[in-house]
């Protein structure tokens, strides 16, 4: 099969389908929305404000022809958006890091840098670098390299992964995979790395979210329920589920994780509740809610997801939610209370707030903190967990408004000159001693330590049309077109504002090119929102007692 450019339209989901019980639109035909406007009449800002707000009264529901596509029928003749050059050489770059097992498109190696000479494991395809190049094919009518990916990482989880003798959770998927081809026996081996290998032997916790709501997208994108329902798709959702939803000890509904579990994969004090694996738990959760067959084993796992549903979405938009009220009434914070009636529950001591807080905060705006457990709040903002928060609907619609207002006051710290810093601020001297343990990649304003990802591009992209905000991801998307081809399309960047090329960063980085194109067509195309947002479940909604932002 010849993997080019579709030129053919295809269907797109815009709406949000019942996430309670997917089951049900086997039963319910499709709908076809007309559209009464042509795309260039209408403005991308109420078309995406429409996305979100104005179409909760359809059910499943289609754009014809609404695929995203180089120079396709479907976007020339409805958008008015010239295709920048850079366009056609990234969909070259990422078609050239396509991996074949046995002759089928099953992932894209991590990098395609031929300059480097420690090849690493960036020549293999990882659970959550896959995930924008998985959304671009979707989005370009391309499904099938999707959900070859989603069967074999599926059957990567059903092996049995020891490490120095002891045995991980059944339900644990691989951080990264290789095929392994021998030319003289014409056979293809998979290879999978669930942390035995990885830098500081730390399996990954998010690829088993990541694999749940890429899930939902190709489900969403092709209408295709029969993969979702599989018996095998159906127990690889529960194996997941119970790793995670298990009892113990913890008296918090949050997930609690070690360094280097997630993105960011080296010691870098994420140790605890990280805002990145708490966003990434609450919108797998919400995606296996609609894709759980309400079967005999399904209807448990149900009733289970939504009640840590309503105690994660409780527990985040309270504790976790940061703005100029709240840094106020935690500097005004009285310790050593004991009983329910304490206000700080946590007892974070008012002397651990870091300066550059008071100044970073802006009477408008607001964002999820790093982290929050017993005497620490980790005052850093980290970008994948509040856009995450955002298009999941974590952030209830005010806190969302808050963290786009927070981007554009600081849009400096934050942006800069190459979309996105990875999170704020960078630590350094003695901290970064500490914290890091030396490290000598993650110095300050580099690499995970504030430096700044082209990938995380799509995600911003993402968060600002369902805010309505798509004149911040153009603005972004400017930027990025200003310096990724011509500088060979890095894995990061360098420097307080993202001047530099990361100093040992990646060439040809997959998703830094994936990331890109994303949010080129979902600026292009809106409609591809409804693949990885979901809409505000009103029954979840918990009574707010703190300020949720400055305009509330």
């Amino acid at each position: 099969m010849e993997y080019g450019l579709r030129k053919v339209s295809s269907h797109c989901s815009i709406s949000e389908m019942d996430d309670y019980d997917l089951s049900k639109l086997l039963e319910k035909p499709r709908i076809n929305i007309e559209r009464k406007r042509s795309f260039d009449e209408r403005s991308l800002s109420e078309l995406s404000i429409g996305l979100v707000r104005g179409l909760d009264n359809y059910e499943p529901a289609y754009w014809p022809g609404g695929r995203s596509g180089l120079n396709s029928p479907a976007s020339s003749a409805r958008n008015s958006f010239e295709p920048h050059p850079m366009v056609a050489d990234a969909w070259e770059a990422l078609r050239r890091s396509l991996v074949f097992y046995r002759g089928q498109p099953v992932g894209t190696i991590a990098a395609y840098d031929h300059a480097s000479e420690e090849i690493l494991n960036y020549d293999q395809v990882f659970v959550r670098d896959f995930v924008p190049s998985a959304l671009a094919f979707l989005m370009n009518g391309e499904p099938d390299i999707v959900k070859n990916f989603l069967l074999r990482t599926l059957q990567l989880q059903g092996w049995e992964k020891k490490i120095d003798r002891f045995k991980l959770g059944e339900g644990a998927m691989p951080a990264s995979f290789k095929v392994l081809h021998d030319p003289v026996r014409k056979t293809d081996t998979l290879v999978a790395d669930f942390g035995e290998s990885a830098i500081g032997r730390v399996a990954p916790v998010d690829s088993g979210f990541w694999w749940i709501i890429l899930l939902r997208a190709y489900t969403k994108s092709t209408g295709d329920l029969t993969l979702a329902e599989t018996p095998e798709c159906q127990k690889g959702m529960r194996l997941i589920l119970t790793l995670c939803l298990s009892e113990g000890f913890d008296t918090f509904p949050t997930l609690l994780c070690a360094d280097g579990c997630s993105m960011i994969d080296r010691r870098m004090g994420v140790y605890g509740y990280p805002i990145e694996i708490q966003a990434l738990f609450f919108m797998a959760l919400r995606c296996a809610l609609a894709l759980m067959k309400h079967d005999a084993e399904g209807k448990e796992f149900v009733e289970r997801i939504v009640k840590r549903l309503h105690a994660l979405s409780y527990h985040m938009r309270s504790y976790f939610w940061l703005d100029f009220q709240q840094l106020n009434d935690i500097y005004r914070y009285k310790t050593e209370e004991y009983s329910h009636t304490a206000v700080n529950k946590f007892n974070v001591m008012p002397d651990s707030i870091p300066e550059w807080v008071f100044e970073f905060m802006p009477t408008r705006g607001g964002f999820f903190v790093g982290n929050v457990s017993p005497a620490r709040m980790d005052f850093r903002w980290f970008a994948l967990g509040n856009c995450i928060a955002i298009l999941s609907s974590l952030a209830t619609p005010e806190q969302a408004a808050a963290i786009m207002d927070l981007i554009e006051e600081r849009w400096e710290e934050l942006v800069g000159e190459m979309p996105l810093k990875i999170c704020y601020p960078a630590i350094e001297n003695h901290e970064w001693r500490i914290v890091t343990g030396c490290d000598p990649k993650n110095t300050r304003w580099s690499y995970h330590n504030g430096g700044s990802w082209p990938v995380l591009l799509w995600l911003l992209t993402a968060a600002c049309i369902k805010t309505g905000r798509p004149q911040i991801a153009r603005r972004a998307i400017d930027l990025a077109e200003s310096r990724l081809l011509k500088d060979g399309w890095p894995e990061y960047y360098d420097g307080k504002i993202g001047r530099y090329v990361g100093k040992q960063a990646r060439k040809y980085q997959t998703w830094s090119i994936a990331g890109y194109l994303v949010a080129k067509m979902l600026l292009e195309d809106p409609s591809h929102l409804g693949m990885i947002a979901l809409e505000e479940d009103k029954q979840m909604k918990p009574v707010i007692k703190r300020s949720s932002s400055w305009t509330c």
